[in-house]
């Protein structure tokens, strides 16, 4: 009995944002990675449950999937082409603006929703300490299946279903939290130098210094917020990590960068800086600002759906990576839905639920769900899924939450999101001067260990647009993420789930 109860308060915990009704997760939260992908990641000496990193890319729509390798390096596993993302180029900055998040968003098992309504669903936890710090408003942020989005990255079931396993192979194999890593664009002089006139370069500057501290480590950066900004692998200038307390709005404590990420970072930096002068001294283009369109697809799918023709069957064909919607709106004129949100699953989770996936389908995956063998007194009722692999997932799953015996039948569901009243997208703000021979990046005073007695980050500055006042906590969002990090009751089934943490 306490098993069960425990299973019903995850199952609520994790079905928060869903509005299909049920509190059964499909089988599909449970499908084993395919022979293919083991076999690649055989191949380049990762372990099926080794961590992972995800990075995505608005304007070439392409999701990154890298993996810890035996050397303990991150290496890229495999790119993934977005279906479909809304809004424009920028971060979010406020609810209804239809903006999907960029940043850095760290992802716990709290934030993986088996129950949604568009296949599965990860939560990217916006708004983090920096977006609630720069009072950024909004909320139930995602990446999830289905190809229909409103501010959030939406792909096809069957790359949302290869991504959500790869994450929960991770949490089986300890890791705590994967990180995301969400950038308007590669981050690449060329982009840099097109894009010099957005109002945005600032904040991109400043997240380009953590994207910056990756490529030239292959090792996840550790991420802090203070003096409302990001601020990448601060170490004490004196004595261990630890003695360092970071707050997101108040002043930086004095911090270092060590030498052996400083140097790599500085260097890469300059040689950039000086491949962004030379472009913009031979004339390249800036582009619009603003280019009027609802976001972006990755053109394998945009063709497929300007070929389609509108017919009613789902599109698929062999050469895309899974089928997508006969209804699909591709990038275009911004539609004001009925609803009137744009908040990602508080918006798209409260329209129709897509014909492809009814509330009775949900329910009737039972047996073979990540709940079902606990619901059930029958023992044969967890061998139902069919596949001896999806079988030793579940054999996992229930050892982590037989790990304590807590009673956590009273604790209080998620409430659903209301729908808000639609706001007008936001208006861009006057086009900031050119690129300078400045950083990019945050500058470094010199090779040497940076103090930030010293110097400030160049994309320290506020938000181009005045934010509105942070959002009172209500019952709605009481629960989301505290610097995102997952906030679950005291013996729920994720802190069971988290117990090797």
């Amino acid at each position: 009995m306490l098993l069960a109860a425990a299973a019903v308060a995850a199952a609520v915990t994790l079905a928060g944002c869903d509005t299909d009704g049920g509190l059964v997760a499909s089988g599909r939260a449970l499908a084993p990675l395919s022979d293919k992908m083991l076999a690649e990641i055989e191949q380049k000496n990762m372990s099926k449950e080794s961590p992972i990193l995800v990075r995505l890319f608005k304007e070439e729509s392409e999701l990154e999937v890298w993996k810890q390798d035996n050397s303990g390096r991150f290496e890229l596993l495999k790119t993934y082409p977005i279906c479909r993302w809304s809004g424009e180029l920028g971060p979010k900055i406020k609810e209804g603006d239809r903006q999907a998040p960029e940043g850095f968003y760290p992802i716990t098992p709290g934030q993986m929703n088996p129950n949604s309504n568009y296949y599965l669903a990860v939560n990217t936890g916006f708004p983090n300490a920096f977006d609630r710090a720069n009072g950024r408003t909004g909320g139930f942020l995602m990446i999830h299946g289905d190809c229909s989005s409103s501010g959030c990255y939406a792909m096809t079931d069957e790359q949302i279903a290869e991504i959500y396993a790869l994450a929960r192979e991770s949490f089986f194999g300890g890791q705590k939290a994967f990180q995301i890593q969400a950038y308007p664009f590669r981050m690449t002089p060329l982009n840099m130098a097109k894009h010099r006139d957005s109002p945005h370069m600032a904040f991109w500057k400043m997240i380009k210094e953590g994207n910056d501290h990756f490529e030239v480590t292959h090792h996840e950066p550790k991420v802090e917020v203070c003096d409302k900004r990001y601020v990448f692998d601060a170490a004490a200038p004196n004595g261990p990590a630890s003695s360092l307390k970071f707050s997101p709005a108040a002043k930086c404590p004095s911090y270092e960068v060590p030498q052996e990420i400083a140097t790599p970072v500085r260097e890469k930096q300059q040689r950039e800086e000086t491949q962004v002068a030379q472009l913009i001294s031979r004339g390249t283009a800036t582009v619009p600002v603003r280019t009027g369109t609802d976001g972006g697809m990755n053109p394998v799918f945009l063709a497929a759906v300007q070929a389609h023709g509108g017919t009613e069957s789902r599109i698929e064909s062999r050469s895309l990576p899974g089928s997508i919607p006969a209804n699909i709106r591709p990038p275009g004129e911004p539609a004001v839905e009925a609803t009137g949100s744009t908040m990602g699953l508080a918006s798209s989770e409260s329209r129709p639920v897509p014909a492809s996936r009814s509330s009775t389908q949900v329910a009737s995956a039972g047996s073979g769900s990540l709940f079902g063998g606990l619901f059930s007194s029958n023992d044969d009722s967890a061998k139902s899924s069919g596949d001896s692999r999806s079988g030793g997932v579940l054999d996992r799953m229930s050892r982590f939450v037989g790990l304590h015996g807590s009673d956590p039948a009273d604790a209080p569901p998620v409430p659903k999101p209301k729908p808000s009243a639609a706001k007008p997208a936001q208006t861009a703000s006057a086009a900031v001067g050119a690129i300078r021979s400045k950083s990019l990046a945050p500058a470094q005073s010199d090779v040497k260990s940076v103090s930030t007695d010293a110097v400030k980050p160049q994309g320290a500055t506020a938000p181009q647009q005045p934010p509105e006042a942070p959002p009172t906590e209500t019952a709605s969002n009481a629960n989301l993420l505290k610097g995102a990090q997952a906030t679950v009751p005291a013996g729920s089934f994720d802190t069971r789930w988290s117990a090797m943490r």
